[in-house]
Formats: C-alpha cells, sequence, structure tokens
C-alpha cells in the first residue's frame, strides 16, 4: 500500500503528521506523494478540501482518511490521539470503501473558451458591487429569473457547509442530487424567484446565464475565481466520485448532531 500524508501548517499537525509517518515507515508502508493509494489528512475538512483538489486527477484510484487535530468534522474519522489505531487499521486494511457525489461545474465564456471544475463542496455564483441577475434553467428547461447576492450550488456533502447557512436543507450524503440554495435573493411585486432551496434528481442539471457583466465571482470550494464574462455555467452530478477508505462506521446523522446540536439530553 502507497500511503502520503497531507497536513495543514497548525503545530498540532505538523506534530501528529511526523508521528504517523514514523509510525508507517515502522510499519513497512511505502511513502508515495505522487502516486498514493491512500490519502491521510491531518487538520481538518479544509485541509481534506485541499488534498481533494491536489489529487483530483488520481480520484478513482486513492482513497482518503481524514484526521482532525480541532473539532469533528465531516470528513474526518479519526482524532490525532488515534493514530496508533489508524496504522493498525491500515495493517488490516481490506480494500473498504464509501464513496460520495462530487459537483461538475463547466462554465463557458463569452469569449468561446470554457474552464471545467470538480467541487466537493460547493460551487457559487455571486456579484460583489451589485445585484446578480441570471436565468436559472433545470434540464434545459427555464425556470426563473434569479436577482440577489448570487446562487450556491452544493453537493450532498456539502449542504452541511455554505449551503446550510443560506437556509439549504441538510442532505445525506449517499443521495445523488444537487442543490441549490439562494444567496439574498430579491423578491416583490416586480422580481420574484422560489424563495426555497431546490433539490434535483440524479439526472437532472442546472444551467446559469447571466447578463453580460465582467464582475462576476465564482468559487469552486475555497478556490475564488475571477473568469471572464460569463456566457453560462452548468452543473451538474459528476461522473468522478470521492472514495474514503472507512475502517470504522460513525452514523451521518450522529456527525450532523454532535457538530450543529450538542451533546444528547
Amino acid at each position: 500500500m502507497r500511503v502520503t500524508v497531507f497536513h495543514n501548517s497548525i503545530p498540532a499537525s505538523i506534530t501528529a503528521a511526523q508521528k504517523l509517518i514514523k509510525l508507517l515507515k515502522n510499519g513497512h508502508f511505502e511513502l508515495d506523494e505522487r502516486h498514493p493509494d491512500v490519502v491521510i489528512t491531518i487538520g481538518g475538512d479544509g485541509t481534506l478540501l485541499s488534498a481533494f483538489h491536489r489529487y483530483a486527477d488520481q480520484l478513482d484510484t486513492i482513497r482518503f482518511i481524514g484526521v482532525h487535530t480541532g473539532h469533528l468534522g465531516f470528513y474526518t474519522d479519526w482524532r490525532d490521539f488515534e493514530i496508533e489505531d489508524l496504522v493498525i487499521a491500515l495493517k488490516e486494511d481490506s480494500g473498504q470503501s464509501v464513496s460520495y457525489p462530487l459537483l461538475d461545474v463547466r462554465a463557458m465564456y463569452a469569449d468561446a473558451t470554457s474552464a471545467h471544475y470538480l467541487a466537493l463542496n460547493e460551487s457559487t455564483l455571486k456579484r460583489l458591487n451589485g445585484t446578480m441577475r441570471t436565468e436559472v434553467y433545470i434540464k434545459g428547461d427555464f425556470f426563473e429569473s434569479f436577482r440577489g447576492d448570487g446562487l450556491c450550488v452544493s453537493t450532498p456533502t456539502g449542504s452541511t457547509a455554505y449551503s446550510k447557512s443560506n437556509g439549504g436543507a441538510v442532505m445525506h450524503p449517499r443521495l445523488d442530487a444537487l442543490q441549490v440554495t439562494e444567496i439574498a435573493s430579491i423578491n416583490n411585486r416586480v422580481f420574484r424567484t422560489l424563495s426555497s432551496p431546490i433539490i434535483t434528481a440524479p439526472d437532472e442539471w442546472v444551467t446559469l446565464e447571466p447578463t453580460g457583466r465582467d464582475d462576476y465571482v465564482m468559487t469552486v470550494d475555497q478556490f475564488v475565481i475571477n473568469p471572464p464574462t460569463i456566457k453560462q455555467i452548468r452543473y451538474k452530478i459528476a461522473k468522478e466520485r470521492i472514495h474514503f477508505a472507512r475502517y470504522r462506521h460513525m452514523h451521518f446523522w450522529d456527525r450532523v448532531e454532535d457538530a450543529f446540536i450538542g451533546a444528547k439530553h
């Protein structure tokens, strides 16, 4: 098994990474940063997001494991004080994994160029210096004319992140669906939107066609993109998926309860 350790710059993460690397070497694992079978991230959900984008071209052959050095994350199953137990689990590995859907983002620009991205959590389109105006299509059919600060399109695993803060529903990660949430929409007698999150079916896609302006900002997970004039953005469930080496099961709703509600009464 080829393994690499990907960590953030927090002292606790560096210490945990050094300890893990030593244990992996003693356990005769092959450390391979370029073409690993397993990527172990140490930090938090943001660290795993960074590792996902680092290895986005190898998703078919990589499984991820998250170790958190702070609060419980949605992508991290292990704590930094469980490093020894993690190495034991790696030695007993039988290839077990769980996979979750990703967001396919394709942007077409007015100059006939295009760009393609994969998102683990979400992608947004915003206009920072005024009202964003865009036509919204679902599966190629016109749905609404949106006016507001922006729109957020998220995966099920991303539904607990920025989408939730905009009033989106929390979706179980086994659902192959996308969610569109509005960011400060304008609703009055002149302009109307659904003013509610939209959850699509697996075979549907969402297309945005914003008015011709050059001050839109697009985000893909934690990356901010200042694109040329956007002609169209199409969002759909990606053919690629992210795979996690899951050695022990923690119910998704337990993660949600722990993250947002607190200790059970």
